[in-house]
C-alpha cells in the first residue's frame, strides 16, 4: 500500500508552523516525514535539543520520519556508521545517506541494533546490490529517490524507469517526490522552483502528479518534497485512489447516460492481447448486451491518442466496450467520442500501455 508524506524544514520555518502542518497533514492520513540535517546547525546541543521536540511531536501524530544526513552531519553529532546512538536517542526512524561511507561501514550501518532503516539514494546507480552481497541487511534497507529544486534538472521518466526497475528486482521499498504547486515553498536551500523528483511534475497539479506516480506502480511512499502545501492540495493527495491506476477524463459534449456508464462505473481492466491502436476494456460490454447505445455523430474524422470511445449499436457485438485511443483510427461511425484524457493525465497513457491487463479507472 502507497503511504504519503510531506517534508518539513526546522531550521527554515518555526516550530508553531511546523507542527500546524504536521496536525494537518495527519488529519487526511499521512504517515511520513521527510526532513534534512545537511543545512541544519552545526551545533549538536541546538539539534539535539530542536530536532528531539520535532522528531516527539512528529511520533505523537504517527509519523515515520527520515532525516537527510552525510558524514560531515555525523561528524557534527559525534556519531559513526558503528555508534547510532544519538540518533537514536533523538527517536530518528530512517537515516538517509546523502553521502556514503566506505563499503565495509555502509554494510555495518545497516546492521544497527536500534532497528533504525538506512535509505539509500534511488536516483543514482547505488550499488546496493554488491552491500547485500557482502553482508548489509536488506531487511533494513530502503531507497528514497532525489528531489531536484533546479528548474530542468529532474528525473526523465527513463532514468526513473529503469532505477525503479533495479529497486523492485531487489525488493526494495521505494519513495518519491512531488511537488506543491504553492507559491514562496521552500526546502532545505533557497530555492523556490518547486522539488520534484520527476522534471515533468513540477509545474502539475499535485493529485496529477501522484495518479502518474500509482500508474508507474515502481513507488511506495509519496512524498511531497515542498513546505508548505495548500490544505487543498493535501485533500487532493488524500483523494487518490492508491490501489490501482485512475487517469482523469474531460468529458465530451452531449456525453450520454448509458456512455457515462460505461466509462465511470467500472473498475477497467485493459486487455492482454494489447493492440498498438486501442487500450481495450472489454468487460462493461457484458453489461450492454441488451442496452442501447445509439451512434452520436461526431465531427472529428479520425481519433487520436488520448481519445476515450465506447462502441456504439453500430457494432452491437461489441457494444459498451471502453477504448482509449493510443494512436491515430478512423472514425467509422461504430464508436461515440465519450471524451479525452485530461493533459494533465495523458502521460499516464505512457504507463498503462507499458502493462496489458492493468487495471484502471477513468475519472
Amino acid at each position: 500500500m502507497h503511504r504519503l508524506g510531506i517534508s518539513v524544514y526546522p531550521e527554515h520555518s518555526t516550530q508553531e508552523r511546523d507542527f500546524a502542518y504536521m496536525e494537518l497533514a495527519a488529519k487526511y492520513g499521512f504517515s511520513r516525514i521527510f526532513t534534512c540535517l545537511l543545512s541544519a546547525s552545526s551545533d549538536p546541543m541546538v539539534i539535539k535539543r530542536e530536532f528531539g521536540a520535532f522528531l516527539n511531536k512528529a511520533h505523537e501524530l504517527g509519523f515515520e520520519v527520515a532525516a537527510d544526513t552525510n558524514p560531515q552531519v555525523f561528524k557534527n553529532l559525534g556519531a559513526s556508521p558503528e555508534n547510532l546512538e544519538v540518533f537514536h536517542e533523538l527517536g530518528l526512524d530512517i537515516i538517509r545517506l546523502d553521502g556514503h561511507f566506505d563499503e565495509r561501514q555502509d554494510v555495518l550501518i545497516t546492521r544497527n541494533p536500534y532497528g533504525i532503516k538506512i535509505e539509500f539514494n534511488g536516483s543514482l546507480d547505488t550499488d546496493v546490490e554488491r552491500l547485500i552481497r557482502h553482508g548489509a541487511d536488506r531487511r533494513n534497507m530502503t531507497i528514497c529517490h532525489n528531489f531536484y529544486p533546479e528548474r530542468y534538472t529532474g528525473l526523465s521518466q527513463k532514468t526513473f524507469d529503469r532505477a525503479n526497475e533495479k529497486w523492485a528486482s531487489l525488493g526494495m521499498t521505494t519513495a518519491a517526490f512531488v511537488s506543491s504547486q504553492e507559491e514562496h515553498t521552500f526546502g532545505p536551500w533557497e530555492v523556490y522552483q518547486g522539488l520534484p523528483t520527476l522534471e515533468a511534475d513540477r509545474t502539475l497539479p499535485i493529485d496529477a502528479q501522484v495518479r502518474h506516480m500509482v500508474a508507474c506502480e515502481g513507488i511506495d511512499d509519496i512524498l511531497i518534497g515542498n513546505a508548505y502545501a495548500a490544505e487543498a492540495e493535501l485533500a487532493a493527495m488524500a483523494g487518490v485512489k492508491l490501489t490501482n491506476t485512475t487517469v482523469k477524463m474531460d468529458p465530451a459534449e452531449g456525453l450520454g447516460e448509458a456512455e457515462r456508464d460505461a466509462v465511470f462505473r467500472f473498475t477497467h481492466t485493459g486487455r492482454e492481447d494489447a493492440s498498438e491502436y486501442l487500450l481495450r476494456s472489454s468487460f462493461p460490454r457484458l453489461q450492454f448486451k441488451d442496452r442501447e447505445i445509439p451512434f452520436r455523430p461526431c465531427d472529428k474524422r479520425t481519433f487520436t491518442r488520448g481519445d476515450v470511445l465506447v462502441v456504439n449499436d453500430n457494432l452491437a457485438h461489441y457494444r459498451g466496450e471502453v477504448e482509449i485511443v493510443l494512436t491515430e483510427v478512423e472514425n467509422d461511425g461504430q464508436r461515440n467520442l465519450a471524451g479525452r484524457i485530461a493533459d494533465t493525465d495523458v502521460r499516464i497513457l505512457d504507463e498503462m500501455e507499458k502493462r496489458p491487463g492493468h487495471a484502471f479507472e477513468i475519472i
